[in-house]
């Protein structure tokens, strides 16, 4: 059932047919005039229809009503009605997916049970609706099963250098003992597209030395305590330790090496799953300032292991925290000045040589104006990806000296040229730290940049620091998206272990189920999945299993349920859609044509007075001819309003009785599975979200029986019941 949200009245009567669903709505009673009552109806007819039966005594097929689970458990008079003219019931909301499972992919039986108890009780039967839909699911835990991987950043600033392995030189690294070869491979690390250690034990290893890579050096402070991580797995099951060299008091821990809280080991595990080994060492003798530690691989022969580069990582935990420079390159040790740019008054920019940087060490940025002129007429320009935070106070910092006593300026610049100046700073012929303030004034300031115009000189400038206060974390996390066999294996996982438990739980309860609902779109092919505007409950296990998901869950139904089980495809529109009633058949007999079984069809049937009777005759022709049981689901005739007329209610009673002779008349005696009214009555507290401000059903607003009542009855039984009856009626 679709979920439908408050619509004008005229837009009601113009719906041609919706899918439907049922939501828990609280009981109470409402005004008097709001009510739909049965005091239009001829007083001779009223009486008649107070004189028919049950409605169940009329069929042997299965009569059902589509009720709310709380109401049926919670009012006795609504809970009354159902036991005495109906043979099961069918839930609307509260047997779904989204309503039983948790965030974390628990199902809660209890409600359920509680309700399946009092039904027992009453001796009525229950449909299971629904299994697999795409609408009314946990979304948010079937999408967290499916959501990228973020593999979290380091805790600080790395200390171990990766350059050695990131252009493959091995620069500082030791291959003590390499095996059976260890290299760097390309595009074999966490994300798919990044780069791994690859080692390889021989096939006769046995020692966990017989297989080795060691660190180069890394400076360290012998009173810190440093936290050491990498990711690593392996094609076979695998087993591995990290050892360090003389530096460290206790060379070979014994650490909790994934980080579990469980017991110290020697060693750790490896799989073919990428797994984070994450440990700390705070026991760095007091008169080192280095150490380095080895990957010791080689207690299994012919394992082979992948470590990835980007995220082997030593991190001083007790360092001081450092600020984060929204300007990436400030310390030009790169060599260039990418991705700075300037222009103006003939001057140049380039990188200093090495070691003319501060301190005499590194690069510096050299600036030279030529001639003096405006000091905005000479600038060089850091862009930013993003504006600055308006209103945010920034700190800028850095190293500069001239050739000539001197001065520069520092502006925040918006495309408009617009900007927040930092006033003229005095600059000397020694190095000398500038430390300002500046807040943008307005959102779109979005370039850093010296205005060097005023003096003729040379500047050099060196760490140019520009933060909001904010302090460095690390690295940034690693984003890993699942692929689409990922996705499949977990979506289908998740399916299994829905359909398997809801089938072995209500096994003695329910023996017949919708298994799939409203596969079709309107023009008769399969949904797809791709929908821009989707609900929050929607998920579409078609989108990740492809055509056969339906396939898998009727295996999957099958499988867990009784053999006797009798299972449903379900659709609606079909008498709308000659089309997608075709295409709905042609799915059924393309699921069986793959190994399951389709036991029968379901039609929706929300219709209207003026919903088409040849397609309707037509739509019965065509699921008759599939030769599968074919049940009526969720029939009800809206009129449009909460108000009908004595005309309106007989319209009414006669559509619904032309459906249930066309169905009794064009639907052969053996497929004939059975019927359900979808709601019981026009209360409005049963129409909060499905059809309010209505009256499409069989019984009125005070629960009275309406004319449609008598249309119903006439139906199931083939005749005109009243017909029967003995004695006068009152005039």
């Amino acid at each position: 059932m679709k979920y439908i949200k408050l619509l004008p009245i005229l837009a009601l009567i113009s719906l041609l047919v919706s899918s439907c669903e049922d939501d828990i709505m609280e009981w109470q009673d409402r005004a008097e005039e709001n009510k739909v009552t049965t005091a239009e109806l001829p007083l001779e007819l009223a009486e008649k229809i107070t004189r028919y039966d049950v409605l169940n005594s009329y069929t042997d097929y299965v009569l059902g009503a589509g009720i709310i689970m709380d109401r049926y458990t919670s009012n006795d008079v609504y809970r009354n009605l159902v036991n005495e003219n109906f043979d099961d019931v069918t839930v609307g909301y509260a047997m779904k997916h989204g309503a039983m499972v948790n965030a974390q992919g628990e199902i809660n039986f209890e409600p359920v049970d509680n309700f399946m108890a009092l039904a027992n009780e009453g001796g009525i039967d229950v449909y299971g609706h629904t299994l697999v839909w795409h609408a009314n699911q946990n979304a948010n835990y079937l999408n967290g099963l499916i959501a990228p991987t973020v593999i979290p950043g380091s805790s600080g600033p790395n200390s171990l250098d990766l350059s050695g392995l990131k252009d493959n030189s091995f620069n500082g690294w030791g291959l003590n003992n390499p095996g059976d070869g260890i290299t760097i491979v390309e595009n074999e690390g966490l994300t798919g597209d990044s780069q791994a250690i690859q080692l390889i034990a021989s096939a006769s290893s046995s020692e966990p030395y017989n297989l080795q890579l060691a660190t180069p050096d890394i400076s360290v402070e012998s009173s810190h305590e440093y936290e050491i991580s990498f990711y690593i797995k392996s094609d076979l099951t695998g087993k591995g330790r990290i050892s360090f060299d003389a530096n460290v008091t206790n060379q070979y821990p014994y650490k909790d090496w994934y980080n579990t809280g469980g017991e110290f080991t020697e060693a750790f595990e490896t799989n073919s799953q990428w797994q984070q080994v994450k440990f700390t060492v705070d026991d760095i003798k007091p008169d080192a300032t280095t150490f380095k530690f080895n990957f010791d691989l080689g207690y299994l022969p012919g394992v082979t292991y992948l470590i990835d580069v980007n995220n082997i990582s030593v991190v001083d935990l007790d360092a001081e925290a450092e600020t984060v420079n929204l300007i990436t390159n400030g310390d030009f040790e790169s060599g260039t000045l990418d991705p700075w740019t300037g222009y103006g008054n003939s001057s140049t920019r380039e990188v200093s040589a090495e070691g003319a940087g501060y301190g005499d060490t590194g690069y510096a940025m050299v600036l030279t104006n030529p001639t003096v002129a405006q000091s905005y007429e000479a600038q060089q320009v850091y862009e930013f990806d993003a504006p600055l935070e308006q209103g945010t106070e920034l700190t800028f910092s850095f190293y500069i000296k001239a050739e000539t006593a001197s001065s520069i300026q520092v502006e925040f610049q918006s495309p408009d040229y617009s900007a927040d100046y930092s006033g003229a700073i005095e600059v000397g012929t020694s190095w000398m730290q500038i430390v300002r303030t500046i807040t943008p004034s307005v959102a779109d300031r979005g370039k850093f940049i010296f205005d060097f115009g005023e003096s003729a000189t040379t500047f050099y400038i060196d760490n140019v620091v520009l933060t909001n206060g904010e302090v460095s974390t690390g690295t940034d996390p690693i984003i890993i998206e699942k692929t689409d066999e990922e996705k499949e294996e977990l979506i289908g996982g998740a399916m299994e272990d829905w359909i398997s438990q809801m089938l072995t739980h209500y096994k003695s309860e329910v023996t017949a189920w919708d298994v799939v609902n409203e596969p079709m779109k309107e023009g008769g092919t399969l949904r797809d999945g791709n929908v821009a505007d989707q609900a929050a409950d929607d998920f579409y296990w078609v989108k990740y299993l492809g055509e056969d998901y339906a396939v898998k869950a009727f295996k999957l139904a099958r499988q867990y349920g009784n053999p006797t089980d009798v299972l449903f495809i379900n659709d609606y529109n079909l008498e709308a859609s000659l089309a997608k009633c075709d295409g709905l058949i042609e799915y059924a007999n393309y699921i069986e044509s793959q190994g399951a079984t389709v036991d029968g069809i379901g039609t929706q049937m929300h219709i209207s007075l003026d919903t088409n009777r040849d397609n309707i005759v037509e739509m019965f022709n065509k699921l008759a001819a599939s030769g599968k049981m074919i049940k009526i689901s969720e029939l009800d005739v809206r009129l449009g309003t909460a108000s009908p007329t004595a005309q309106q209610l007989a319209d009414q009673a006669a559509m619904y009785q032309f459906v249930l002779d066309m169905y009794r008349e064009n639907i052969p005696t053996p497929q004939q599975y059975g019927i359900t009214l979808w709601n019981v009555s026009d209360n409005a507290d049963e129409h909060e979200f499905w059809l309010p401000e209505e009256s499409p059903n069989v019984w009125d607003a005070n629960y009275e029986r309406k004319h449609a009542y008598k249309g119903v009855a006439d139906g199931l039984a083939g005749r005109d019941v009243s017909e029967d009856f003995t004695g006068e009626l009152e005039d």
